[in-house]
C-alpha cells in the first residue's frame, strides 16, 4: 500500500504513475477524503485537549466553592464526550474509505522501470543459450503435450476426469521427474543462501490481504467454505513469515526459499495455453522471497535474478531476460525481471520466472519493519522482493520439449540424473 503522506506531498507523480500503469485514479477523491480524515483528526484532538484542560479545572473550582461553574463544567465534558463519538465515528468512516481506496492502488513504478503500455513494450535485457535446430538433426520437435501421453508420463483426459479441465495426471516418470525438478531446485538455492521454509497450502485473508492478492483479485483465488485460501504462490506465506515484526538490520536480507503447490483460478485467461501444463489450475513452484535495506533491494534483485538463472543454466535451458514495462508490471512491483524459457512448441520463449522488488508496498500491508540504531531512531518499513526459482510445470515442458530425441525418448538433463534414480533417458511406459 502508498504511504498517505507520499500521495499526498506527490500527487502529480502519483497520478502519472497510474497513468502509465493504465491504473484507474481520482486524486480528487484522495484529496477529499484525505481532508476530511486530517480534518476529522484535529477536532478529536481540539475536544480532547478541552475535555482535559475542563476536567483538570473542575477539582479547582470545587476547591475555590465555584460550584455552578464547576457543573457547567462537568456539562461541557458529558457533552465533549458525546461529540468526541460522533466525531470518531467520522473519523473511523474516512479512515476506511481512505484505507479501502489505496488497498485498490497499485505500487509506484521504479524510475528505471521502462515506461510501456503492454507486453509488446518489454525490453530484452539478454539471452543465454542457444535453441536446438531440430530440423537440422532430422526430425520435427514434439510439444510435450503430444510428447508426454506417448511417453506414458502425463495423461490429460484422466486429470479431467478427476477433477476438471485445466489439471492433469503424472505417472511413472513423469511424477519422478516433477519431484526431481523440485528437489533439485530446493537443493540449489538453498547450498546458494537461501533458508527453507515448509508451508501451508491455506492462508487467511490477512495474510493474503499482506500481500495484495486481497481485496483486487479474489476472483483469481480458490476459497473455502471455511473463508481460507488456497495460495497462488509461496510469496504469501514467505512474506507474511515476519507480519507485524520488527526486524534487526544486521540480519538483513534475509532470504528464504520453498516448494509449495499453487492453485490459481485462472479467472482472465479464458482461451490463453489451452493445451499442456503451461497454465493449469495447480501447478508446483519453488519460490524465493527477501526481505532487505532499502538501499540494498534492488541489488538484491539482481542477484535474485542470477539465481533463478543458474536454475535454468545447470539444466541447459535456453532463456532470455527481459525487463517488465509500466504497462505490464504487477499489482505490487516496482520493478520486475521475467526470465523466459524456449519452448519449442511455441517457436518462442515463455514466462518461467518474475522476479521483483515491491520495495515496502507490502510491508506496510503487512507492518513488517527493521531496526537501525546506527543509522536512524525508531523502526522503518522493509523492502519485500520475491521470484520464482522456477515454476515446475513449465520447468519440466521445457525440458522435455528441449530435451527430445529423434526416436521419441527424452534424455535427462545431467543435474538432474541423480535426482531421477540414476535414469539417463525417459523411454515409452504405461501409465
Amino acid at each position: 500500500m502508498l504511504d498517505i503522506k507520499f500521495v499526498r506531498e506527490n500527487l502529480d507523480a502519483v497520478a502519472e504513475a497510474m497513468k502509465n500503469r493504465h491504473a484507474p485514479w481520482d486524486s480528487a477523491a484522495f484529496s477529499e477524503l484525505d481532508e476530511a480524515r486530517r480534518e476529522a483528526i484535529q477536532q478529536e484532538e481540539a475536544l480532547q485537549a478541552e475535555r482535559n484542560a475542563l476536567s483538570k479545572s473542575i477539582g479547582q473550582m470545587m476547591s475555590q466553592g465555584k460550584k455552578d461553574e464547576a457543573a457547567a463544567a462537568k456539562e461541557r465534558v458529558s457533552a465533549i464526550k458525546d461529540e468526541l463519538a460522533t466525531v470518531a465515528a467520522r473519523r473511523e468512516e474516512a479512515d476506511t474509505a481512505l484505507r479501502d481506496l489505496l488497498m485498490h492502488v497499485p505500487n509506484m513504478p521504479d524510475a528505471s522501470t521502462p515506461v510501456g503500455d503492454d507486453e509488446n513494450d518489454n525490453p530484452e535485457v539478454r539471452r543465454w543459450g542457444t535453441p536446438r535446430d531440430f530440423a537440422a538433426e532430422g526430425f520435427e520437435a514434439k510439444a510435450h503435450w503430444d510428447l508426454g501421453p506417448e511417453l506414458g508420463i502425463m495423461d490429460f483426459e484422466r486429470g479431467v476426469k478427476l477433477a476438471e479441465s485445466r489439471f492433469y495426471l503424472l505417472g511413472g516418470l513423469g511424477a519422478r521427474l516433477e519431484r526431481a525438478l523440485i528437489n533439485f531446485m530446493a537443493d540449489t538455492h538453498t547450498s546458494r543462501g537461501y533458508k527453507e521454509w515448509w508451508c501451508p497450502a491455506l492462508a487467511n485473508a490477512n495474510t493474503l490481504t499482506g500481500t495484495a492478492q486481497l481485496p483486487k483479485f479474489e476472483e483469481d483465488l480458490f476459497k473455502t467454505t471455511g473463508g481460507l485460501y488456497l495460495i497462488p504462490t509461496a510469496e504469501v506465506q514467505l512474506t507474511n513469515i515476519h507480519a507485524g515484526e520488527v526486524l534487526d538490520a544486521d540480519k538483513l536480507p534475509l532470504k528464504y526459499c520453498a516448494f509449495t503447490p499453487c492453485f490459481r483460478e485462472e479467472a482472465g485467461s479464458a482461451g490463453r495455453d489451452t493445451r499442456g501444463i503451461i497454465r493449469v489450475h495447480q501447478f508446483s513452484k519453488v519460490e524465493m522471497v527477501k526481505y532487505a535495506k532499502p538501499e540494498e533491494a534492488f541489488d538484491d534483485l539482481e542477484s535474485m535474478v542470477a539465481d533463478a538463472e543458474n536454475i535454468l543454466q545447470l539444466l541447459g535451458l535456453p532463456y532470455r531476460v527481459i525487463s517488465l514495462c509500466t504497462g505490464d508490471i504487477g499489482f505490487s512491483s516496482a520493478k520486475t525481471y521475467d526470465l523466459e524459457v524456449w519452448l519449442p512448441c511455441y517457436d518462442g520463449y515463455k514466462e518461467i520466472s518474475s522476479c521483483s522488488c515491491c520495495t515496502d508496498f507490502q510491508a506496510r500491508r503487512a507492518n513488517i519493519k527493521y531496526r537501525d540504531p546506527e543509522h536512524f531512531k525508531g523502526s522503518r518499513y522493509v523492502y519485500t522482493l520475491n521470484g520464482s526459482g522456477l515454476a515446475v510445470g513449465r520447468t519440466m515442458a521445457a525440458v522435455i520439449e528441449n530435451y527430445q530425441n529423434a526416436d521419441g525418448t527424452v534424455t535427462v538433463p545431467d543435474v538432474l540424473v541423480p535426482y531421477m534414480g540414476g535414469v539417463t533417458v525417459i523411454k515409452p511406459e504405461e501409465l
